[in-house]
């Protein structure tokens, strides 16, 4: 970047930190993206003269709301929930809800920010959005879920819709959840529509819904490595998370021929020194999903637990951070380089901070950004709303092929994009600036709106 160009962009953050003041997780995600669009943008006087920068980082609108239920006690508990309806250039609004304590404005601010992007390198018609509630349904009930997501769809369906917003399932948001949201939209509305995704099966759900971002994180992993010449074939990959991304992420390795070394949660992770087999795969998934158990639980031969720990300490290949913001920090960039580490591909979103990224760039390290790798489920997302508008449903080997494409398409346009002087890709850059010409370009044209 040029002198001018980093002038400007700091002119940009400046004002754009002003306007969204403590929102630190929004300023991250805005400055990853400003960072690599800067010097195109800066050369399009078109697109300067809208002032679409400034434009496309202000949200359509942010929806606040009280959701009131009660517990199993008779108690009367109240929760904060939103959602941000960021940008509908490209589509109708769409983004998972995610139901967690550390849920903030700023949080959803940053997620529909990313969402906007990653939507568009899917090539699918769909606008970046995300909601959700500092709700925890952890250590409730599945009565007290259900009266929660009922009580906060008496608001939410005002402002959703299959041609204006649809959203999906996320953090503490999964198939009981959405079909709890579901079940009340219906009553409210009295007519059954595809206003929600990650449906069940038998009521419109896409096969390959549940595994298809672990799936595509995988997908996105093997056509980056393929591109540098490398296989995933015998690699060593740590792992982060359990839940869907991360189970699913697996999986898809095992079957790949590489060797998954960790898998954590949010007490600490598990070394699996030999590599992870498809029954020890099947027992976690089973202590996961079903029992909603901690990996400390979880016993076998050639197991260890580090209690507290996250898992870049283990040697590997590949790190695929697949549970939440900001989990990889510097000292654990640091400590992949040291073991070796040739590839990053994010299940998460932003799951790297900007220290740990500038590490990785000095190493040249391939590191695959969230809104590239992380896109096969909003992808099975739009194809959910497709078979649902058709009032049809493909089968798995048909939906899994059109994954398998779409994260294809998205490498390609990232290779187009952030392919630098000595042929390598910054994938970075190339997801950032790949997905927002996209949405610049729309926007433009729509005029002063």
């Amino acid at each position: 970047m040029t002198s001018a160009e980093q002038k400007e962009f700091d002119q940009f953050m400046q004002g754009l930190k002003k306007r969204n003041p403590h929102e630190t997780e929004f300023q991250q995600a805005v400055h990853e993206v400003a960072l690599s669009v800067m010097p195109w943008y800066l050369q399009h006087d078109e697109f300067r003269k809208a002032q679409i920068l400034e434009r496309v980082t202000e949200p359509d609108r942010i929806i606040t709301f009280r959701v009131t239920w009660m517990t199993d006690e008779g108690e009367i508990r109240a929760n904060r929930a939103w959602r941000v309806q960021f940008n509908n250039s490209l589509g109708p609004y769409k983004g998972g809800l995610r139901f967690h304590p550390s849920v903030t404005q700023s949080v959803l601010k940053f997620l529909g920010f990313e969402q906007i992007f990653k939507n568009s390198l899917t090539g699918l018609p769909m606008g970046g959005a995300k909601g959700g509630s500092n709700f925890n349904p952890k250590d409730k009930s599945q009565n007290e879920v259900m009266r929660f997501c009922q009580s906060m769809m008496i608001e939410l369906h005002r402002h959703i819709g299959e041609d204006i917003d649809v959203p999906a399932g996320d953090i503490g948001v999964g198939g009981r959840e959405i079909s709890y949201l579901f079940g009340q939209y219906m009553r409210l509305e009295n007519r059954w529509s595809g206003v929600l995704t990650g449906k069940g099966l038998s009521f419109g759900g896409s096969a390959v819904r549940k595994e298809a971002t672990g799936w595509g994180c995988v997908y996105f992993c093997e056509s980056m490595l393929q591109q540098h010449n490398e296989s995933i074939e015998g690699k060593k990959v740590a792992v982060s998370g359990s839940g869907n991304v991360a189970l699913y992420a697996a999986q898809k390795l095992i079957h790949k021929g590489a060797k998954v070394v960790t898998l954590s949660d949010s007490k600490g992770f598990i070394h699996i020194k030999d590599g992870l087999t498809e029954e020890q795969w099947e027992e976690i998934r089973t202590l996961k999903e079903k029992q909603r158990g901690r990996l400390s639980e979880f016993k076998g031969s050639g197991i260890e637990y580090h209690k507290g720990e996250r898992p870049w300490s283990i040697a590997c290949d590949i790190a695929m951070p697949c549970a939440t913001q900001n989990e990889l920090e510097e000292a654990g960039a640091k400590t992949l380089v040291k073991n070796g580490v040739i590839a990053v591909c994010e299940g998460a979103n932003m799951p790297t901070t900007f220290q740990a990224i500038s590490t990785f760039r000095e190493h040249g390290v391939l590191h695959a950004p969230g809104k590239a790798s992380n896109a096969g489920g909003v992808a099975v997302s739009g194809l959910e709303q497709s078979q649902n508008a058709m009032r049809i449903s493909w089968s798995p080997e048909e939906v899994d092929q059109r994954l398998r494409d779409i994260m294809k398409n998205i490498h390609r346009r990232c290779v187009e994009e952030g392919t630098t002087e000595n042929g390598r890709v910054d994938y970075i850059d190339g997801s950032n600036i790949g997905g927002f010409k996209k949405v610049a370009e729309a926007m433009l044209a729509y005029g002063a709106v």
